[in-house]
């Protein structure tokens, strides 16, 4: 209670001079947003239990892509018992949802991911690889703190909007398959950002801040699955007789490995090939490979899609076997909004980095000297808002299309450990601890504080959406590069998930008999590898 009230005494000393006043006729001149902040960060506190369940319990689900079932029913069912109207099956995916509280204008969205990743099972709060179940699906990207967050800030700015009458809509929508980049170029295909003023996304981090313009360290992508057809045959009592789909296969590859040489330097492309055929004696009559072409604006990330789809029809010339291909996601380059960061940032710098304690700091430096990363321990202070520096190319984000339709930004509240390679094993070690708990109840602070400067302040609104005309699509106007009969791939991992699905039931949460997923797990928090 003591550190809280510190912190609405800086709230209090802080917001004045950053905030706008109330401008709403539904309430009384005499109530201002500054007060309306601080009763936010009350709520938010009252539900640090649930933030932890909600962190551990979609920690012990750990659902790969398309397959959120169990996730999807528990966050529905909490939103759904506190008066959101929830959309079920939302642009065809049985996983995709809308949750919506309120009515009229503004409408603000929060968005936040809920897919893992295969083979990153791991035990929370060992700092050495001891996977809960071997080769099972784990969150080692940190996707099951986001709905904590952007649930419970929801929640809290609901109750406020009861109490104040205040008008405006909250919708919150979850990030199906995005470690499949395959979903939300539907969503905004099917319209389900059409009416909304600002959109407000969140993603773990190890570090507390926010960012405009297109980061450094981000790609546009396409995925695209190829698929060669040819003959089967007896591969040595009469090869002549077939056509290998495999030979196809491989001869793309090395056609595309080739041509690397000759792209630009921020271009990333990466393929796995997922079906070589049956078995060695049978000529393969049918092979795929998959491809991830990345780069860094529209008309470069669709030059590398013609690039590849030239490749696999020459390919397939050179085999005599046909091809067909289709697109199983795709990702615009991100591009965030300055208005909306700068607001943003304020309340960043507002709320803070969490306090961590010892056994936070220890579990850190032992995992970084674990993996012989730089032994720096937690981060203690908050980023500070950079102006965009030139793209270089990196990984890629789906919300990227979402950020062309409605002025957006991605705050990265701070739920890990610095120095991991992410999409791993130790990406998970954190996921389902005090440090996971804590920094997901501070980033539903600054999710709630942003959401009631834009409920509120209608000019900020506007300048938001100026941005976004004026300066961000002036010259550039998305284009999908999904196609109009495109279709979702909501078969992927569907058998990888119903092989340890009965298996990781046994370890799925139960927060009515356990405290923390911790103690269920009977972990000694933190477990660190004994020095010899």
């Amino acid at each position: 209670m003591k550190k809280l009230a510190l912190f609405l005494l800086a709230v209090s000393i802080v917001l004045p001079a950053t905030a706008q006043p109330l401008v709403n006729k539904a309430k009384a001149p005499d109530t201002d947003l500054n007060a309306l902040k601080r009763e936010a960060v009350v709520e938010v506190e009252k539900m640090q239990k649930l933030t932890q369940e909600m962190v551990d319990s979609i920690f012990s689900f750990a659902e790969l892509g398309f397959q959120e079932y169990e996730t999807s029913k528990y966050i529905t069912g909490i939103l759904e018992k506190n008066g959101f109207k929830i959309e079920r099956g939302v642009a065809g995916m049985p996983t995709a949802w809308t949750a919506t509280y309120g009515s009229g204008k503004p409408v603000i969205g929060f968005i936040t991911d809920i897919d893992c990743i295969p083979r990153a099972s791991q035990k929370p709060g060992v700092a050495y690889h001891d996977p809960i179940l071997k080769d099972a699906p784990g969150h080692g990207e940190g996707h099951n703190s986001g709905m904590a967050v952007n649930t419970v800030a929801a929640l809290a700015l609901k109750k406020l909007m009861e109490k104040n009458k205040l008008p405006g809509t909250i919708r919150i929508y979850p990030g199906v398959a995005e470690e499949l980049v395959a979903t939300k170029a539907f969503f905004v295909r099917e319209g389900l950002f059409k009416d909304l003023d600002i959109m407000l996304g969140c993603h773990v981090s190890n570090d507390f801040g926010t960012n405009y313009g297109q980061p450094v360290s981000n790609s546009g992508l396409v995925s695209v699955q190829y698929y060669f057809h040819g003959k089967a045959a007896h591969s040595a009592g009469a090869p002549w007789a077939g056509r290998s789909a495999l030979d196809a296969v491989e001869l793309m590859n090395i056609g595309w490995n080739f041509r690397r040489e000759h792209l630009r330097l921020n271009q990333r492309s990466h393929y796995i090939v997922s079906n070589g055929g049956d078995q060695p004696n049978v000529v393969p009559s049918e092979a795929s490979v998959w491809y991830y072409f990345r780069e860094l604006e529209y008309p470069k990330i669709r030059e590398l899609f013609d690039l590849g789809n030239k490749m696999a029809q020459a390919a397939a010339m050179m085999t005599d076997t046909t091809v067909d291909w289709r697109v199983v996601g795709s990702a615009w380059p991100n591009h965030f909004n300055k208005t909306v960061a700068e607001v943003q940032q304020k309340n960043i710098e507002t709320v803070g980095m969490p306090t961590w304690d010892d056994n936070d700091q220890t579990l850190a430096k032992a995992l970084q000297k674990e993996i012989k990363s730089k032994v720096e321990g937690l981060k203690t202070e908050v980023r500070k808002l950079e102006a965009p520096r030139e793209p270089q190319g990196g990984g890629s984000d789906d919300v990227g299309d979402i950020s062309w339709v409605v002025p957006m930004t991605y705050l990265r509240y701070p739920a890990n450990i610095p120095g991991l390679p992410g999409h791993s094993w130790e990406n998970a070690i954190a996921m389902a601890t005090p440090i996971a708990h804590k920094g997901s109840l501070a980033g539903a602070k600054v999710q709630a504080m942003t959401a009631l400067d834009f409920l509120l302040s209608p000019e900020l609104i506007k300048q938001a959406w100026t941005y976004f005309n004026d300066v961000q699509t002036k010259e550039i106007k998305y284009q999908p590069l999904i196609g109009p009969n495109d279709k979702p791939a909501i078969e992927l991992n569907k058998e990888k998930m119903e092989k340890f699905v009965p298996e990781m039931k046994k370890f799925y949460y139960d927060p009515a008999k356990y405290k923390t997923y911790l103690e269920q797990l009977g972990i000694k928090y933190p477990t660190v590898r004994e020095n010899k």
